[in-house]
This record gives structure tokens, C-alpha cells and sequence, in this order.
């Protein structure tokens, strides 16, 4: 994986068996950002509708993965044109990394009642606090809707 300058998506690994699954979260990284990682923790929505962000970081790389139910991830780069954008929706139904890298506003609203994010960063909890620009969730208006197809 060469440096990250825009988000991306990166399908990984699941294990499935008679006993249960198993999801290698870091397998699938290069070695020099699996080397970066300070922290990683947990966030659960107890509701639908929950919105968590929008952060900007300067410096950190933020990478999250649904554990249980589902989300719908934004990216948005303040200092390019609306076209620089992107969304995802990530599940425990299908296994997969949204990667954001610095410069990136970022955030994410549960569309399932009790999801589970964990989160992987390249930065401690002091670093991004020190590291943090937050804006309006509805500063791009409303990014967070799911448009029927």
C-alpha cells in the first residue's frame, strides 16, 4: 500500500467456521502504517441516526472497521471542491477498512440500532486533541442521508 493521500476503502479478511468467525483487522496493511498504529478503541451507537464527527486532522490517519451493524462513513477535504467527497457504508456484513488520512473531515452516522465502530489511529488521545479542527455535521448539508436507488 503506497501513502495514503485520499480515503480508501480496503477489503479484508473474514474467517468463518462452525465455531465462529475471526477478522484480522491489520493483516491487510502495509507494514509501515501497522507500525504507526497508537491506539484503538471502541465506540458504540446505542440508536439509529446517532452522528458522530465531522474531526479534521492535521497529522493523524484514522481507520475504522463496523464490528456490529452497520454505518455510513464521510470524507470530506475542506479545501477542495464538493467533488472531493467520499461515502461509504461499512457492516459487519461484509468486511472492510474505511482508511482516512490527514487533511480529511471525517465522520460517520449508525443506520442499526447498537453499531459498534472500532477504531485504529495513528495518534494517542493527547496527540489528537491537540490535532483536532471539528465542524458542523451539516456543514456540506445533509451528507448524512441514504438516497434511494
Amino acid at each position: 500500500m503506497p501513502k495514503i493521500t485520499k480515503p480508501q476503502l480496503l477489503n479484508i479478511e473474514f474467517h468463518c467456521d462452525d465455531r465462529g468467525y475471526l477478522v484480522p483487522l491489520t493483516n491487510n496493511l502495509d507494514r509501515t502504517l501497522q507500525k504507526k498504529i497508537k491506539r484503538t478503541y471502541v465506540v458504540g451507537n446505542f440508536s439509529k441516526g446517532v452522528i458522530r464527527g465531522l474531526h479534521f486532522h492535521k497529522k493523524e490517519i484514522k481507520i475504522f472497521y463496523i464490528a456490529r451493524g452497520a454505518a455510513k462513513f464521510v470524507a470530506i477535504n475542506p479545501k477542495l471542491p464538493k467533488k472531493d467527497f467520499y461515502a461509504h457504508v461499512l457492516s459487519d456484513k461484509k468486511s472492510a477498512l474505511f482508511i482516512i488520512p490527514p487533511g480529511y473531515a471525517n465522520g460517520w452516522v449508525s443506520l442499526s440500532d447498537n453499531t459498534i465502530l472500532i477504531s485504529l489511529s495513528t495518534s494517542t488521545f493527547q496527540e489528537s486533541v491537540k490535532d483536532d479542527i471539528r465542524f458542523s455535521p451539516y456543514e456540506w448539508g445533509d451528507i448524512w442521508n441514504i438516497r434511494a436507488r
